[in-house]
């Protein structure tokens, strides 16, 4: 199974695209099986696209949103991804989407791992999942610094904590497993340094976490990459 890559002179074509391709997945989904799972990341990246699809006119109701990884912090919190995803995509249209949060009371993510778990545990494959990528090479919060980077590869557990050294915050990431337990994902990128690393980890003998993602057999992956003109 090989990764597609898309690539776009500029994010507004590549948003254009994009959000038209997610709106059709969606839409055959709800069609086909009654309800439609979406998994998003966080970041700058998706802002544009959030805002985008927040004004479609979906079958939101029968739509659920999953983060694919969470910064433990308070959903109030400027850094929150939780709070991103309410501010630009769970508005106007599709303010009537399910959305499950991946955040809990425990103070350490650690301590909330069972009940977050608990929480995925009924959720069946997801149709789409929307990843991210770090100039390191990590996508959701699978980072390569991290001591339980892995056990997130190989747990079968819906979720990990993670506790980054290159980056703050402890993380609640989505498991390598359940994040292939996917109809299909999609790498959503923009930028000359993020292609570089991402034709790295594309190489049979990388070995970043996105690579376990662009190197599986298992799962059709589409990477959109918009990378200006020279």
């Amino acid at each position: 199974m090989t990764v597609a890559v898309k690539k776009f002179h500029h994010d507004s074509d590549l948003i254009d695209q994009f959000s038209r391709q997610l709106c059709r997945e969606l839409e055959r989904a709800v069609a086909e099986r009654g309800h439609a799972y979406l998994v998003v990341s966080g970041g700058r990246t998706p802002v544009p696209l959030f805002e985008r699809l927040s004004k479609q006119v979906l079958p939101w109701p029968r739509i659920t949103i999953v983060l694919a990884d969470e910064r433990w912090l308070p959903a109030t919190d400027a850094q929150s991804n939780e709070r991103l995803v309410r501010q630009h995509l769970l508005q106007h249209q599709a303010a009537a989407a399910n959305f499950i949060s991946l955040l809990t009371d425990a103070s350490d993510a650690h301590q909330a791992v069972t009940e977050v778990n608990e929480r995925l545990a009924d959720l069946p494959r997801f149709d789409v999942v929307i990843l991210g990528m770090g100039e390191d090479g990590h996508t959701a919060s699978l980072f390569p610094c991290s001591a339980e980077l892995e056990h997130a590869l190989s747990t079968a557990d819906s979720v990990a904590a993670v506790t980054p050294t290159t980056a703050p915050h402890q993380r609640m990431s989505l498991s390598l497993a359940r994040l292939l337990n996917s109809r299909h994902i999609y790498f959503h990128l923009s930028g000359t340094n993020k292609a570089t690393v991402l034709e790295q980890a594309m190489q049979p003998e990388a070995d970043f976490p996105v690579s376990r993602f662009l190197q599986q057999q298992q799962v059709p992956v589409e990477v959109m990459l918009a990378v200006p003109e020279e």
